[in-house]
């Protein structure tokens, strides 16, 4: 059956639009994003939205927290769907406010394809994902001539049922192309994950653990790739935190090595 279009469905519907809030720091909002979020007469907000970006909102806009983080309690997401549905339907501009990107590991592709399902027209705005925040923050790129060719974005945490990613296999792409590794998600599962990249990796290959990246409160640590759950336990880095795999860092673990010995951990 063909699904009603966006016109068909009356005057009265409203708008929907998925608003990538940035790592965390305020600052780091673009424009566009900014202004949806002022026009916004609902907004749908994950848990790891900074409250200093929600204070944009319009004094007389609706705020309803929708968490969704790993290893906490969750709303549901046919739940969070159902609600943006309703609330489109009913006429209200609807900002769906996630961390980081909505399409980078925000569950933002699943929210499109069902509100459109539902005859909903959807606006995405980007915003700078946490990964390229992390490592924008310690001066070191994801990517450089000499060192990567390449970056990989993955997800250390595995839908129920789903074996996750290949580890093995993806050091050795990373090690034979010259890659990048940007892990989300990846504290729970870091044992695991050290266990595979080492199969294909050097146990030398530079590491950056980064929490809360872009925010007050960031705290990281640079250590060695056969060091990295030791170093995550050690250092009490938990969630939100990327684990960066890579030669982009080596400079700066060389750095860290001459000064302070084998792992440091730094607050900003």
């Amino acid at each position: 059956m063909t699904q009603p279009s966006f016109s068909s469905l009356g005057s009265a519907l409203g708008s929907c639009t998925l608003v990538g809030a940035g790592p965390g720091d305020p600052e780091l909002l673009t424009l566009k994003a900014l202004k949806a979020i002022q026009n916004a007469t609902v907004l749908f907000v994950d848990d790891l939205v900074n409250e200093a970006i929600v204070a944009h909102a319009a004094p007389t806009a609706r705020i309803v927290h929708v968490g969704k983080r790993g290893g906490c309690k969750s709303t549901p997401q046919s739940f969070i769907e159902k609600l943006m549905i309703t609330a489109v339907r009913e006429g209200e501009r609807v900002v769906r406010l996630k961390g980081g990107d909505p399409f980078i590991f925000g569950r933002g592709g699943e929210e499109v394809e069902h509100l459109q399902e539902a005859g909903i027209q959807v606006e995405v705005v980007n915003g700078i994902t946490a990964g390229l925040a992390a490592v924008t923050s310690l001066g070191v790129p994801l990517t450089h001539r000499d060192h990567a060719h390449g970056v990989l974005f993955l997800t250390g945490h595995a839908k129920p049922g789903d074996s996750g990613p290949d580890w093995r296999a993806i050091a050795a792409t990373a090690r034979t192309a010259k890659l990048t590794l940007v892990i989300y998600m990846g504290v729970s599962g870091a044992q695991q994950i050290e266990h595979g990249l080492l199969s294909g990796l050097p146990d030398s290959t530079p590491v950056a653990l980064i929490q809360n990246a872009s925010l007050p409160t960031q705290r990281h640590a640079v250590t060695t790739l056969a060091e990295l759950h030791t170093t995550l336990v050690r250092e009490e880095l938990g969630s939100p935190c990327v684990i960066v795999v890579g030669d982009v860092l080596q400079g700066l673990l060389q750095l860290q090595q001459q000064e302070t010995g084998p792992a440091f951990a730094w607050g900003t």
